[in-house]
């Protein structure tokens, strides 16, 4: 449970515990094979962890400050509120000559590095030199790194944690800047004990034991996201020979309900194509979403082979479970899908639905997609919804984007333009419900119609955030994004841009024709995913690879 080290020094001995010892599952610990690694162009030591996540890196940082701190008998509390996401603790002025001692003593035991923020030079903390260029700094930061062992994941000063000075003005101490709780706190203020994921968020299932704090910090902020979130995908796998033999047989009646002709592009087989992207989708949330509450998977009657559906917080949802009226299916329309997400059991208001094409590329938090006050955000696309009338020829996402338009404008009496970003879309069921109601006809239209239709409306990627911001229930908003077509001639080079540097909150990589040499560009996305999410989620059997669709009966149970 704890690793100790003891030291010749005035001091109680140091317990540098791991992360993992208080939590349930956790896997950083603070001993481990220290590899050289490659750091923001400089050469670093970091911990080689299996499965390390930048969540777990982040709370291990807060974890080994707050232990040594203890076992150091060293006055201290931890803060929220800073303009930062990262867990950040104070400790008085008085107390940072013990302080720094102790912390030397710790990163000569687990090499770690201070500096004076994320863009400063972060020097190894073992030094005393190290410490003597930081005295006049009232605010650190410090790290120590968390590689994974392909080395394609390093965590370093980005997942830190601060440590804040706070000075002493008589009878209370005082911070160095400002945070939205408390400025000031009286020398003899009660501390009190809260957990530790309170300042550094881990998923539900993890506990990172408790840490001192004060008061005012326990209680819930108006900037806290108080409710649940989930997340929605819907999944298909063209490979699975019952769903395909479905398919084919509903060909022959496409367009009755309508009267529209099949688009060739509606049941265009890029469409239902799988390339393992729901895997590294999971992935991605697991590393960088840890606040999300629930995945649900809509699916066809199929499920991934690998996938761990007994793991808690999964569920795979079958359409029969969902649709209002069993005679609209089989369906191999998204946009049908999507009319019928807010009838999921269980599901939370508040949820984030996803195309498994679709990835977080670095943490992201529940502000980056909802208001604290519940009001969901919205990413519009430059891509503008064409103005003409629709045609049988038209592209289907482009007819629905002028069907959105239609009925927002009779609604509303605005004229909308804009398409949306692939991007994870922030929804609630209050608000899909009440459209159900509202464009009862276009929605019965959308739900009944097999493939993509003339007819169609986007309801969730489009319909949804322009019913709700004309209704004052959302906002636009912008979020660091970017789409790579695969077909495109420098998919690769992006795709390699996008490994180096990370650097967009969420990304998506599609294509929409058939290519040329489909073999070659499997391997490139494949070869992209298993270096940008290296480490496996909880979401996966653990060596399941290659393993056929699973079927799934109507009450969303995978059959063996």
């Amino acid at each position: 449970m704890a690793v100790l080290a003891s030291f010749d020094s005035l001091r109680s001995a140091l317990a540098v515990r791991a992360l993992g010892g208080r939590a349930r599952g956790a896997r950083h610990s603070a001993r481990g094979a220290i590899r050289v690694v490659r750091l923001g162009g400089k050469h670093v030591r970091a911990v080689v962890v299996p499965g390390a996540t930048e969540w777990a890196a982040r709370a291990r940082n807060l974890h080994l400050l707050v232990s040594m701190l203890e076992e150091a008998d060293i006055d201290f509390f931890c803060i929220r509120g800073t303009a930062n996401r990262l867990p950040c603790v104070a400790v008085p002025s008085v107390w940072r000559d013990d302080l720094e001692e102790v912390l030397q003593i710790g990163f000569g035991h687990n090499p770690g590095y201070v500096g004076e923020g994320a863009g400063a030079h972060m020097r190894s903390g073992s030094t005393a030199a190290a410490w003597r260029k930081v005295r006049h700094a009232k605010v650190l930061r410090l790290a120590w790194n968390v590689c994974d062992p392909s080395g394609h994941l390093v965590f370093g000063p980005e997942s830190g944690v601060e440590l804040e000075f706070w000075s002493q003005d008589g009878g209370e101490y005082v911070a160095p800047r400002p945070n939205s709780v408390v400025t000031s706190a009286g020398v003899s203020d009660e501390r009190r004990l809260a957990e530790q994921k309170l300042f550094s968020p881990v998923p539900q299932l993890y506990a990172t034991g408790l840490t001192r704090t004060l008061t005012e910090f326990t209680a819930p902020l108006p900037g806290d996201h108080l409710y649940p979130v989930d997340v929605v995908y819907t999944w298909v796998d063209d490979s699975d020979p019952v769903w395909r033999a479905a398919k084919e047989a509903a060909r022959g009646t496409a367009g009755r309900s309508t009267g529209a002709p099949l688009h060739e592009q509606a049941a265009n087989d890029s469409r239902f194509k799988s390339r393992d992207e729901l895997r590294y989708s999971l992935r991605s949330i697991h590393q960088y979403a840890p606040w999300v509450r629930n995945i649900y998977l809509v699916t066809a009657g199929q499920a991934p082979g690998w996938l761990n559906t007994e793991y808690p917080g999964l569920r795979v949802v079958d359409h029969r479970e969902i649709f209002t009226d069993p005679a609209a299916l089989p369906t191999f329309n998204s946009h049908a899908i999507e009319s019928q997400l807010h009838h999921i059991e269980g599901l939370s208001e508040h949820f984030l639905y996803l195309n498994d094409d679709v990835f977080f590329g670095r943490p992201v938090d529940p502000g980056h997609f909802f208001h604290p006050n519940g009001l969901t955000k919205f990413f519009m696309s430059k891509a503008l919804i064409p103005s003409s009338r629709n045609g049988d020829a038209d592209l289907p996402v482009n007819a629905a984007g002028r069907n959105s338009r239609s009925l927002i404008s009779q609604q509303f009496g605005t004229f909308i333009s804009q398409k949306m970003k692939h991007t994870p879309h922030a929804l609630r069921r209050s608000v899909l419900g009440e459209i159900e109601q509202v464009y009862e006809r276009a929605h019965w239209t959308t739900q009944h119609a097999n493939f993509r239709s003339p007819h169609d409306v986007p309801i969730a990627s489009s319909l949804h955030h322009y019913h709700a911001y004309h209704s004052a229930r959302a906002t636009v908003a912008d979020l660091r994004y970017t789409y790579i077509d695969i077909g495109d001639g420098l998919a690769q080079q992006r795709l390699d841009r996008l490994v180096a540097r990370r650097d967009f909150d969420t990304f998506c990589i599609n294509d929409t024709v058939v290519p040329a040499d489909p073999d070659a560009q499997e391997r490139m996305v494949a070869t992209f995913l298993e270096t940008y999410f290296p480490v496996p989620s909880p979401y996966e059997i653990p060596g399941a690879t290659g393993l056929p669709v699973r079927r799934v009966n109507e009450l969303g149970r995978v059959q063996a």
